[in-house]
């Protein structure tokens, strides 16, 4: 049972760090598919993401302006829509009455297609119209959080909010979304981009534009398209490369699933090193176990059994005590591995290839363990395993 249980620890840890991943890749993959598989961005620098190893910090060019991305959405003649956002604020505090919230509010500036572009969905209220974007009306779109904590359960429409040193008020409520890549639209406040314009704290902010597109077919035409129409805009001639990134929107999915593979070599690694423990830990017991029955195997052998039955019984019983502490180790692997993915907002998984694997590895150390005291067995004398003590 001890052998097993060590067998069972090692197995654990190796599924329970892999469902954990297949729970984090599931999340992240119903995260950006939320934001729109048929999009990307045009921003002044890359995404910089990086998990362990070396690498370059992506290259900064210079900021993308606010008549820059108005130039762009007015002049790009493509099946696309538009949408432009910045970061106007951070670490502001949204007061109402004698309520107010902590000072980690995000003020985000966006245009009438900001919402659908950042994968956010209303609960209550409207949208901002495209002539209060272009005004900068002293509106905002509030998220669920900030609206629990300054309302209670009161109506927020049409309510009158200090955000920073701005009075706003509120005409939408977005829905409960939680957090994502180290933003949250719960704790956001969304004014219209003109607005967040004159209000913006940062003296050089960098818009960002997201080009949404109708059918994924066209991804590569429209991304096309945008680089030339951009090109003109930044004034970038011909022999220079771009002055801006365009990242699809399942590029940052993609280069973590990259880089989630370090992960998964170093769960095997543990898993893999407990299991040499727990292999060389068997073949002792085992050949303890045939030091102590040698006079079971003279018995046997007397009575007519061949070496090949002496050595599948001894591989039979080494198998079955890895198959026991394998499933114990799976069942609590995927145990642990779900508890996290709950906690991470997921859902229930059951990860079949490694469970399937995890078996199979059972087998193999149970035969590599139990080959050699299988065969020393088989090999022994009757008569002097009948002389034994």
């Amino acid at each position: 049972m001890l052998t097993a249980l060590i067998i069972a620890i090692g197995l654990s840890a190796l599924v329970g760090i892999l469902t954990t991943l297949d729970a984090v890749k599931k999340s992240m993959t119903e995260a950006f598919s939320s934001m729109g598989a048929n999009s990307f961005t045009i921003r002044n620098r890359g995404i910089g993401i990086r998990v362990g190893g070396g690498g370059q910090r992506p290259k900064p060019f210079r900021s993308i302006k606010y008549e820059d991305a108005i130039n762009f959405k007015a002049r790009l003649n493509a099946p696309a829509t538009v949408a432009i956002s910045v970061n106007a604020s951070g670490g502001a505090t949204a007061k109402y009455i004698q309520e107010k919230t902590n000072p980690n509010i995000n003020i985000m500036g966006i245009d009438e297609n900001g919402l659908n572009a950042q994968g956010l969905n209303l609960s209550l209220g409207r949208n901002f119209s495209l002539v209060e974007v272009q005004g900068g009306n002293n509106l905002c779109i509030v998220g669920s959080e900030i609206a629990t904590k300054l309302f209670k359960k009161e109506s927020p429409l049409d309510k009158i909010i200090n955000v920073g040193n701005h009075r706003l008020k509120v005409i939408g409520i977005l829905e409960s979304k939680g957090q994502s890549m180290g933003f949250s639209g719960d704790r956001a406040v969304f004014v219209p981009l003109l607005k967040a314009k004159l209000i913006n704290t940062n003296s050089n902010p960098s818009y960002t534009i997201t080009v949404m597109v109708v059918n994924n077919a066209q991804m590569d035409n429209v991304i096309g398209e945008s680089t030339g129409e951009f090109r003109k805009i930044r004034k970038v001639k011909i022999a220079e490369s771009n002055n801006f990134e365009i990242i699809k929107s399942d590029a940052i999915a993609q280069t973590l699933f990259e880089n989630l593979k370090y992960i998964v070599l170093g769960g095997i690694a543990i898993g893999g090193i407990t299991l040499i423990g727990a292999s060389i830990g068997l073949m002792n017991i085992m050949l303890v176990s045939v030091t102590e029955r040698t006079r079971e195997i003279g018995i046997r052998k007397a009575i007519g059994a061949n070496p090949a039955v002496i050595r599948k019984q001894f591989l039979i019983e080494a198998v079955i005590i890895c198959l026991m502490g394998g499933a114990f180790g799976i069942f609590l692997g995927i145990a642990l591995g779900n508890v996290i993915s709950f906690a991470m907002g997921g859902s229930f998984i059951i990860p079949w290839q490694w469970i399937t694997g995890g078996f199979a590895l059972c087998v193999v150390v149970g035969i590599a363990s139990g080959y050699y005291p299988a065969k020393k067995a088989s090999k022994l004398d009757p008569v002097e395993a009948l002389r034994y003590e």
